[in-house]
């Protein structure tokens, strides 16, 4: 089997800047809905079950955990195993990380909208 180094195998993603990869990344977990319902539920709960969100949206279980499996990639969703139970919460360092490069990349965007462009 050949092996193909990894100079090769780069997404195309992998080209831009590591700071709009990751803006990149924040958006693209954060463009769903009911990921965005499910930090609102999660910052209000301070810690919550799965099944206990699942109440609460109109989601099913499966539906949650599928999305909770996202936040928690991306890492905006911490979890501890209690017995059987899961329980989840946000992390606010990984959430402040988001909400700066939000903040970076938009305030960097409208800058240059206000003082560049020419209609």
């Amino acid at each position: 089997m050949r092996h193909i180094s990894n100079e090769m195998t780069y997404t195309k993603s992998a080209i831009f800047e590591t700071q709009l990869q990751d803006v990149a990344k924040f958006a693209k977990v954060l463009s769903h809905p009911a990921r965005l319902a499910i930090l609102q539920h999660l910052a209000k709960c301070c810690s919550c079950k799965s099944g206990d969100i699942a109440d609460e949206l109109p989601l099913s279980r499966t539906t949650v955990s599928q999305h909770l499996q996202e936040l928690k990639n991306l890492g905006l969703v911490k979890y501890e195993v209690k017995g059987v139970s899961v329980c989840y919460e946000v992390d606010t360092d990984m959430l402040m990380q988001c909400k700066q490069a939000l903040d970076t990349f938009f305030d960097v965007g409208l800058h240059e909208l206000t003082c560049g462009c020419k209609k």
